[in-house]
């Protein structure tokens, strides 16, 4: 929907239909791993209103700290090196880049890769173990 609203409102990716679906991908399979962790966590905690309670306090941050709104040049030294290596401001400049075919995507794609494969391959096994111990 926000790529269509985008396109509507005059928004025209240089990276062609190839560039969004890339970044579209991208952003699922971050987005995928990600409810990995959460239902993780939704395993440990009894109460689905915790669950809900713990994203929040950890995903806000994430996202208002992140060069998602705002760019990071315009923040204060300790705000901006958080923002670097925060990795949904990875994820964002990735897409950005293949909806934009900017030639310096490899380097955010290849970490927003990188890091969905790790939360995937450390939270995968988890909840597998987490869900057999509960049947």
């Amino acid at each position: 929907m926000v790529v269509v609203l985008g396109l509507v409102m005059g928004y025209r990716p240089e990276g062609g239909v190839t560039g969004v679906a890339a970044a579209v991908a991208l952003v699922v399979a971050f987005g995928l791993s990600l409810s990995l962790l959460w239902a993780a966590v939704a395993l440990l905690v009894p109460d689905q209103a915790v669950v809900i309670s713990v994203a929040n306090v950890v995903l806000m941050p994430l996202s208002f700290a992140s060069n998602i709104f705002v760019q990071p040049a315009t923040m204060p030294g300790r705000l901006r090196a958080f923002v670097e290596v925060n990795p949904l401001s990875h994820v964002a400049a990735a897409a950005r880049g293949l909806m934009n075919h900017t030639a310096g995507a490899a380097g955010a794609v290849t970490w927003s890769l990188v890091a969905t494969a790790v939360v995937t391959a450390v939270c995968a096994p988890l909840v597998l173990h987490l869900y057999g111990r509960r049947g």
